[in-house]
């Protein structure tokens, strides 16, 4: 129903699906909702389709909208980033009041969100930038939400995204997550974790059907067995379903007729940007981001097949490999790089929060990522205990029920990246991830010799393990080493 006599607790602008389920949702659990989208069109129907899910106000110009909404007025804008959010922030904060508060649920650099919460603080109004997670199912059912912004924003909006938010054992999926750009921060990069969640899944379906020669309705059965036990997650629940999809007209698995290059719209490069300006290795990550870009270089792979020699290859049964086994190993190698790709975000997450001063909690982005959002886990769960018995972690690998895993995968894991590289199949981020674990645990790494060449080339100068100072050897001289303190 529509109510035009009664104020809205909540607005949303911008209704393509996104805007439109989070509308419906925040109706659904009680709230009057005012809605607004630049084409009318849209609005009448949302009004039409849904609207005896609630109480909806509708309008067709950015100040009735406003008129609609109660003090201290509440607007959460759901369109494309960049140029058109400006742009209704923009309208927005004319028609606004001081103590009013925008909030943008897209997926805006946090560089942008930090700017604008500047440029609105300014005009005495509040700025929240929030992560939202799930999808279209999660807005319209619970998502996962992050939002940032000034504490003051958190106490007039939590209840109400308190009211749509998943929920997991009694506890709603949102919390306050820190000033300016926190919130959008820390949906970049859990948007980075779920680029190499993909990849590794995509990974460990590349093994089993090239490698081992199964089915994609067989792959599909071992993935809904995995989903039962510690690898419990929405994107292995998925791709079950995705891999016993067959299509109607030709009877063949969906998976064989949709072309392999994948998109993205920029929050997996965000996060690689931004860990290489903090100076955060997110290798797993990385590989993820590059392995999508790598598969929509069409021309490139095109010109390379059939041309690029290949050495020496060997199937698993030349190799000696069992496939039952097999497929245990590379369940145990996927679960590994899961691993690595979330201590990975977390690392980065928590050099942001230094950075610029956010404070943000990593037992809270475990607690609200349980359910909802794209990365749900059932291991999300054991990172909550893991920051509940350490906050001070250096690594989430080191916690011990963490450890103790690794202990159990590391075998299997080492057995499948050499299996893949032997029978010729790419594993990006299997492999990257396992290279950055064995880097983390070696006494020694190449880095000593770099700082070698750098002072040859350069005179950037060293440190020494046996003594304390700077130094510089002489190369083109003498070869003498001086202090250069």
């Amino acid at each position: 129903m529509t109510d035009q006599a009664t104020s809205a607790q909540i607005g949303v602008v911008g209704l393509a699906v996104m805007g439109s389920n989070l509308a419906r949702n925040f109706a659904r659990n009680g709230n009057t909702v005012a809605v607004y989208n630049r084409s009318a069109a849209k609005t009448h129907d949302l009004i039409e389709q849904h609207g005896h899910e609630g109480n909806f106000v509708p309008s067709e110009t950015i100040e009735d909208f406003v008129a609609s909404l109660e003090k201290p007025r509440r607007a959460i804008i759901m369109v494309q980033a960049g140029a058109a959010t400006d742009a209704v922030i923009n309208q927005l904060a004319d028609a606004m009041e001081e103590g009013d508060i925008i909030i943008d649920g897209g997926n805006a650099l946090y560089t942008d969100t930090i700017r604008r919460e500047k440029e609105i603080a300014a005009r005495g109004l509040n700025f929240v930038g929030a992560g939202i997670s799930g999808g279209e199912e999660g807005a319209l059912n619970g998502p996962s939400i992050m939002p940032g912004g000034p504490e003051a924003s958190w106490e007039a909006l939590g209840p109400l995204l308190e009211s749509i938010a998943a929920v997991v054992d009694g506890t709603p999926c949102v919390t306050h997550i820190g000033p300016d750009g926190a919130g959008h921060f820390v949906k970049m990069v859990h948007n980075g974790i779920e680029y190499a969640d993909m990849q590794v899944i995509g990974e460990a379906y590349q093994l089993l059907r090239y490698g081992a020669g199964l089915s994609p309705q067989e792959i599909s059965e071992i993935f809904s067995t995995w989903n039962q036990g510690d690898l419990d997650s929405y994107l292995i629940e998925i791709t079950a379903e995705v891999l016993k999809q067959v299509d109607a007209e030709t009877g063949t698995p969906l998976v064989d007729l949709i072309v392999d290059a994948a998109g993205q719209k920029g929050t997996g490069r965000w996060t690689v940007k931004a860990a290489l300006d903090l100076g955060i290795p997110v290798t797993g990550i990385g590989e993820a981001v590059f392995a999508r870009a790598l598969s929509s270089a069409t021309a490139q792979r095109e010109a390379a097949q059939g041309e690029l020699p290949a050495g020496e290859l060997h199937t698993l049964e030349a190799l000696g490999v069992d496939r039952e086994t097999f497929i245990e190993d590379v369940r145990r190698a996927l679960y590994a790089s899961k691993l690595v790709a979330y201590a990975q975000g977390f690392d980065e997450i928590k050099a942001g929060s230094t950075e610029h001063n956010w404070n943000v909690d990593p037992r809270d982005l475990a607690t609200i990522w349980r359910g909802g959002c794209i990365i749900r886990a059932k291991f999300l769960n054991r990172i909550v205990g893991a920051y509940d018995a350490n906050p001070e972690l250096p690594t989430l690998l080191l916690d011990p029920y963490f450890k103790g895993e690794l202990s159990n995968l590391v075998d299997s894991w080492r057995r499948v990246v050499v299996a893949a590289t032997q029978i010729g199949q790419p594993i990006p981020v299997f492999a990257s991830s396992l290279s950055y674990y064995d880097s983390l645990r070696a006494q020694r790494l190449p880095a000593a010799l770099i700082q070698g060449q750098r002072d040859f080339f350069g005179a950037h100068t060293y440190k020494r393990v046996d003594k304390e100072g700077t130094f510089h050897t002489l190369w083109s001289g003498d070869r003498t080493e001086i202090s250069t303190d």
